[in-house]
């Protein structure tokens, strides 16, 4: 379903846009499969709602990846931050305690 082939005929590309399929392949290629579902499923939605997609697929497909991989980034605050947050150090609302490097506890958010 999350093929590159998919995303062309989503896209379909015109003029000069057409000859990006072997860079589109190779780019889509390099994402992992989470990725591509989730890049995928950004370009569905926008095709849909009738929102802008830049009309090269190359950049179309690379900016929706960087914009999907930064929303779903992990979030980080330190002890003092959590606390200074929540006013204690139980986790709430999906923060999870943590203790990485054996010195500091971190709180993470997974995104």
């Amino acid at each position: 379903m999350y093929s590159i082939m998919n995303i062309w005929a989503m896209l379909s590309p015109q003029g000069e846009y057409k000859r990006r399929q072997g860079a589109c392949e190779r780019l889509w290629e390099g994402y992992d499969e989470l990725t591509r579902q989730r890049v995928y499923e950004a370009l569905k939605a926008a095709k849909e709602e009738g929102r802008w997609i830049n009309p090269n697929p190359y950049f179309a497909i690379e900016d929706t990846a960087i914009a999907e991989q930064r929303k779903h980034r992990a979030q980080t605050l330190t002890y003092n931050e959590y606390y200074a947050r929540y006013g204690t150090t139980e986790e709430r609302d999906g923060w999870k305690m943590t203790n990485p490097t054996g010195n500091q506890v971190i709180y993470v958010k997974a995104g």
